[in-house]
């Protein structure tokens, strides 16, 4: 949602400010590459990720910083993703039926905060979702919407 401060004026008596939200309606699809950065225990059946929860942290953090900033966002999975490479993942929105033949997966059957920034991104947008253990249970996804 964007909110714009609105200024009106009356001959020359300037009145407050007011603020208007105006509410951007989510796309039906998206297809989004992620980086997620895990730590200890946050995998199942995961041995590989040894880095501590606060190393996980500061590292998603890190890397965010250097998407939004323009790095090379594939260059930047390859290196840094817990997921499987190239983390591209299709997915349709709420109510939305997703079409096997293009490998879609349903926004409900993701992690919720996984979804729920995937389908807040403009095309060509980067976003963070932040480790939580009820919204985002596998650690942080950096996500950059592609379509």
């Amino acid at each position: 949602m964007k909110k714009i401060a609105v200024l009106a004026f009356i001959g020359i008596l300037a009145l407050p400010a007011l603020s208007v939200t105006f509410a951007r309606a989510e796309p039906e699809r998206v297809t989004v590459q992620h980086i997620l950065i895990a730590f200890k225990g946050s995998l199942p059946d995961d041995t590989k990720v040894t880095r501590s929860r606060e190393d996980a942290e500061k590292l998603a953090l890190q890397v965010f910083e250097r998407a939004k900033a323009g790095e090379d966002f594939a260059a930047m999975v390859k290196m840094y993703t817990n997921d499987s490479y190239p983390g591209i993942y299709k997915m349709t929105n709420k109510g939305v039926t997703p079409d096997k033949s293009k490998q879609e997966y349903s926004r409900t059957g993701m992690v919720q905060a996984f979804g729920d920034v995937s389908f807040s991104l403009e095309v060509g947008g980067v976003g963070l979702a932040v480790y939580d253990p009820a919204t985002s249970k596998y650690g942080w996804h950096i996500i950059k919407r592609l379509e």
